[in-house]
């Protein structure tokens, strides 16, 4: 505790803060806001309050060397090392692989399904990242789903959950571990940085009380929204929004190219495809010269429509209805044009490069060679206006493509396709060494010989070396708005203790909670800092949380690691909201979520783990 302490005490009491205290609050403040409204990306925020930091030097005691210290933290490098070895055991197909075990192996019993899914998420999420293992599972529930007929509701929420609570197993779990045992040991000399197995024991305990919970309790709170419909055209409501209109001898269409004509007009269709005698062309179609008798299928509103036949003489198709699944699908597959048309559904997770583009700014249908129909965020469903739309992490697009363009989403980071559950293209050669591999870079620190980032830059190296990975795909496996989150977040961390903020904020909890047991206050902490990451990032609120309760410990003679570990699980165990973290937002579209949903069944659920984790702390390492 620094030397200010007493004054910073006096301060709550009844007087103001000191300036850099002020100031320091004042950027937390302006941090919260910027992460919760979301402006500009979390990452962007991070290194703009790091900027900001930087700039109070004379308050804020964070010159530029201490600034810069978050690129060149060993939980930044490590994290960054762990991205990369994520990537490289699930090209190996291990997920994938158990996955299609499960279905084959309990497809006629839906506890044996849900179990076998839930010990599968939360234990692989203890050495694997989670949003890899959940982006996995995904499509594997919905081929589980078309087996068997369990609806996909009744597992992915729960896969979440249990990949959230078994990233506790270990230190490598989740970032925020690496992050919290790094603002941990920046606290002191007498603090250290967490080991590779510290809190195993009480991970594993968390992991078994919320398996338990979500296959007795929560199971029946878990919504059953059926089966995914057949026709996704009913699925996101497209029956009033897709078209057929044919060109006209007369029509102004006629001789141009597709793009010249509806960019010319102020409506709101894209052609999904058009067709002429037998073939039909789909992806890029803007340069396609128009023809009198072609057919053009159009995404459009009704009123746009009606423009389209008075101005531009196109009539309605003679056999236009509704346009289906079938209809889209059946299409172009004559000898003339044999390329399949698909609709299919995907997700845009949160390491996607796509996050705050629209579909115009990253050129989306030319790059991908796909026509978006739909987006789905959360309930709502968007038709009118998306190339205007800026894509956010969780969206769920239905798009009309073809078998080739399929493979090239499989294949990109940056979407999770529903629905394709394909081992051919893993790696399956190269599993017993990754395997062996990330067993190494767990032990190796387990056993006190290195180093965690020692053995996780190793273990990176060796998925190279050894082909599990291949050298251009390094960069492409790493997440880079989560480093410079975390670059951007850690001075804020070291600001806060340099200022005295911290205890200033401690010496508050202190005052407030009056003569409460410590063990009550460690679970309020757990709480609240469960309610600060449903606003926030998890990453934000370990930074935040974890100097203000190893102070909140020191002030009332408690022990300053349990209030840390406290922290560090409530920020990674977010389940009542989803948006609280981002294998929930994942979930959220494919599983036809309401946003009602994640309370009804997380709420117990963080009731519970506060109370098994604050006693589990308390029993373990005493309070």
């Amino acid at each position: 505790m620094t030397p200010e302490v007493p004054l910073l005490l006096e301060a709550v009491g009844g007087s103001l803060p000191p300036i850099p205290v002020v100031l320091m609050l004042a950027v937390i403040a302006l941090a919260l806001v910027l992460f919760i409204w979301e402006p500009i990306p979390l990452d962007v925020t991070a290194i703009a309050v790091l900027v900001l930091i930087m700039a109070l030097e004379p308050w804020t005691e964070v010159d530029v060397q201490a600034g810069l210290s978050g690129f060149q933290s060993t939980a930044t490098i490590t994290v960054l090392a762990m991205f990369v070895l994520s990537d490289g055991i699930r090209r190996t197909g291990i997920i994938s692989v158990i996955g299609r075990f499960i279905a084959n192996r309990y497809g006629t019993s839906p506890t044996k399904q849900l179990g076998a899914v839930l010990g599968l998420s939360g234990i692989t999420a203890g050495f694997i990242n989670n949003t890899p293992v959940v982006a996995v599972m995904i499509p594997m529930v919905e081929e589980l789903s078309a087996k068997t007929g369990i609806s996909p509701s009744k597992l992915l929420m729960p896969i979440s959950f249990a990949a959230m609570m078994g990233g506790m197993l270990t230190l490598i779990g989740t970032s925020t571990n690496l992050l919290a045992s790094d603002v941990y040991d920046r606290m002191g000399t007498e603090f250290e940085p967490f080991t590779m197995f510290e809190f195993t024991q009480l991970g594993a305990i968390v992991l078994a009380v919320g398996i338990i919970y979500l296959m007795t309790i929560g199971r029946y709170l878990v919504p059953d929204r059926g089966k995914r419909e057949d026709q996704l055209t009913k699925a996101f409501n497209m029956s009033e929004y897709l078209t057929e209109v044919v060109v006209t001898e007369d029509s102004n269409f006629v001789g141009k190219s597709l793009s010249e004509c509806i960019e010319s007009l102020d409506l709101d269709a894209d052609v999904v495809q058009l067709i002429r005698e037998n073939a039909a062309f789909s992806g890029p179609v803007g340069n396609k010269v128009v023809e009198a008798g072609d057919i053009i299928v159009l995404r459009t509103d009704r009123e746009s429509l009606i423009t389209l036949i008075e101005d531009e003489s196109l009539g309605l198709a003679p056999d236009a209805v509704d346009v289906d699944d079938d209809e889209l699908e059946a299409v172009g597959r004559e000898k003339s044009h044999p390329e399949d048309h698909r609709l299919i559904e995907v997700i845009i997770p949160p390491e996607s490069a796509l996050i705050g583009d629209t579909l115009v700014s990253s050129n989306f249908r030319n790059r991908y060679g796909a026509t978006v129909l739909a987006i789905r965020r959360g309930e709502q469903i968007i038709r009118a206006r998306m190339d205007e739309r800026t894509l956010r992490a969780g969206d769920l697009l239905l798009l009309q493509t073809t078998n080739d363009s399929v493979k090239r989403f499989n294949r990109s980071k940056n979407f999770v396709v529903v629905g394709e559950f394909e081992v051919p293209e893993y790696r399956k050669e190269k599993l017993p060494i990754a395997i062996g591999i990330i067993a190494l870079v767990v032990a190796l620190p387990g056993l006190g010989i290195v180093p965690i980032v020692h053995s996780a830059l190793g273990g990176m190296v060796a998925m190279v070396v050894t082909g599990c990975l291949k050298p251009g795909e390094l960069y492409d496996a790493v997440d880079w708005s989560v480093i410079f989150l975390l670059a951007g977040l850690i001075p804020l961390g070291v600001a806060m203790e340099a200022t005295g903020t911290a205890e200033y904020l401690a010496a508050g909890i202190v005052g407030v909670s009056g003569e409460l047991q410590p063990i009550i206050i460690l679970g309020l902490l757990y709480l609240f800092t469960a309610i600060v990451t449903e606003a926030v990032t998890n990453n934000a609120s370990v930074v935040l949380l974890i100097p203000i309760a190893v102070d909140t410990a020191i002030s009332i003679g408690a022990d300053p690691f349990a209030f840390a570990l406290a922290v560090t699980f409530a920020a990674s165990t977010a389940f009542m909201t989803p948006v609280g973290y981002q294998t929930n937002l994942m979930v959220y579209g494919p599983g036809g979520y309401k946003f009602a949903d994640y309370a009804r069944v997380g709420i117990p659920l963080q009731l519970i783990l506060a109370v098994v984790t604050a006693v589990g702390i308390a029993v373990i390492w005493g309070v």
